[in-house]
């Protein structure tokens, strides 16, 4: 059986030796390529993109043993190792530094083959999950959805990501307005409960004479939240507010996976993914006693942070760009031009209500524009003397033209040549700006 769309890269230092191993691994189907020593790996392994990295242990100028330490120039591609001097040690430390196998001279031809069979094809598996992930990323929006170059919110999307497929509970924070519902519901629908309901409930705005009823049912007359969510993902906002008896009959359904409506003789089994939020530190809750910490375990196995909107300033023109798009083309205007000092402005201000202030800023900075009058400074109703400006010159003037740049590169649709033009520049200094200020076109185009 061939397998010619793997690729395994040989190193071993002995001519005769690599030779053979070249024979028989083509003979199989593979492409090789060999090289006699291990030194600038990560170049060979760019260059030939291998499937499965064949390596000899001992070698002049550098083992492979080497190749282990630093998995960052082998990109994480299964490295076996064979060595004519093999011993336990040696071979109990390759494993644990993170060799997909180790062989000792010599070894049975169809043996080294299934092995690396067996590591080629784990690798291909683990880039085709990769690129699936990347694919629900973008068939979802995420990065749309939660927009922003900062690290704070890399991290976060990398968060959802790696949860979404987890069938535990997830529990996330932060401030109003920064967007939690929408994280709880990238959750859901990169999970495999994305074909279920997502019911989200603030729990803040439900009495508490009621809150039973709305929660779990009540027999013979209404089904409840948690069933209406069954197969699916219940978000429960504002969780902190839930009274401590709620509290009690909220640990029981999450850890019985069963609910006992209002008025029932039995239990009920549910089926449901619990995902809350606060915008309130639970963990000051459980030590004044106001919130059970058996529950804030139970919902905290998954833990999300959400950054507020004031320490990633460098988002803020990004963001407010992407929602006056949006409402421009709602509201069938033109987008308006942003001025130093709308820019200035919208760094300036403290932004307590997050992404949803800005985003209501931006609806209403359009509504201006169709009057002719828009404004930031206008829309926010701001004092004209603030005094709270950008850290920097350097940074108030690269936010602006991080702006001004990619809503060129939007309305040319990728036409680098016109937007030089429109901006007035030469495409060396635009593509050397692009480059500075981190513009990914794809995201704009």
């Amino acid at each position: 059986m061939t397998e010619k769309h793997y690729r395994a890269l040989v190193i071993d230092d002995d001519k005769e030796m690599r030779q053979s191993l070249i024979h028989l691994i083509e003979a199989a189907g593979w492409e090789v390529e060999a090289h006699p020593e291990a030194t600038d790996i990560e170049n060979k392994v760019a260059a030939f993109l291998p499937d499965v990295i064949l390596s000899d242990v001992r070698m002049p100028k550098s083992s492979g043993l080497d190749l282990l330490k630093d998995r960052t120039t082998t990109a994480n591609i299964p490295i076996v190792l064979i060595s004519a001097h093999g011993d336990i040690p040696t071979a109990v430390q390759a494993m644990r530094d993170g060799a997909y196998s180790f062989l000792e001279k010599p070894f049975e031809p169809p043996r080294l083959l299934t092995i690396l069979r067996n590591a080629a094809e784990k690798f291909q598996l683990s880039k085709d999950a990769e690129r699936l992930r990347r694919q629900l990323a973008t068939l979802s929006g995420l990065d749309r959805v939660l927009l922003g170059k900062s690290d704070a919110l890399k991290n976060v999307r990398e968060s959802v990501l790696d949860f979404s497929s987890a069938n535990a509970a997830a529990l996330i924070l932060g401030e109003t307005g920064t967007g939690k519902e929408l994280v709880a519901r990238a959750l859901h629908n990169l999970s495999d409960r994305a074909n279920g309901a997502f019911i989200a409930v603030n729990c803040a705005t439900i009495e508490a004479e009621g809150f039973e009823k709305r929660i779990f049912g009540e027999a013979g007359v209404s089904q409840g939240l948690f069933r209406e969510a069954e197969g699916g993902t219940l978000f429960l906002d504002e969780i902190g507010t839930c009274a401590l008896d709620v509290q009690a009959k909220l640990l029981r359904a999450i850890e019985l996976r069963e609910i006992l409506p209002v008025g029932a003789d039995r239990p009920v089994t549910v089926d449901v993914r619990i995902v809350s939020a606060s915008n309130e530190p639970l963990d000051q809750a459980v030590d004044t006693g106001t919130f059970r910490r058996d529950l804030f375990f139970r919902l905290s196995n998954v833990v999300i942070d959400l950054p507020n909107l004031r320490t990633r300033p460098d988002d803020v023109p990004l963001l407010f760009e992407h929602f006056v798009q949006n409402f421009a083309e709602l509201y069938e205007t033109d987008v308006p031009d942003i001025s130093a000092e709308d820019m200035a402005t919208l760094f300036a201000y403290d932004w307590p209500g997050n992404v949803r202030e800005l985003r209501n800023v931006a609806e209403r900075y359009i509504l201006a524009s169709r009057r002719g009058t828009a404004s930031v400074q206008d829309v926010l109703r701001v004092p004209a003397e603030m005094s709270d400006v950008p850290t920097t010159l350097r940074e108030a003037v690269a936010a602006f033209e991080r702006t001004m740049i990619a809503k060129a590169i939007r309305n040319h649709k990728g036409k680098m040549d016109d937007v030089a033009e429109t901006l007035g520049i030469g495409r060396r200094t635009l593509n050397e700006k692009i480059v500075k200020l981190n513009l990914n076109k794809s995201d704009l185009v």
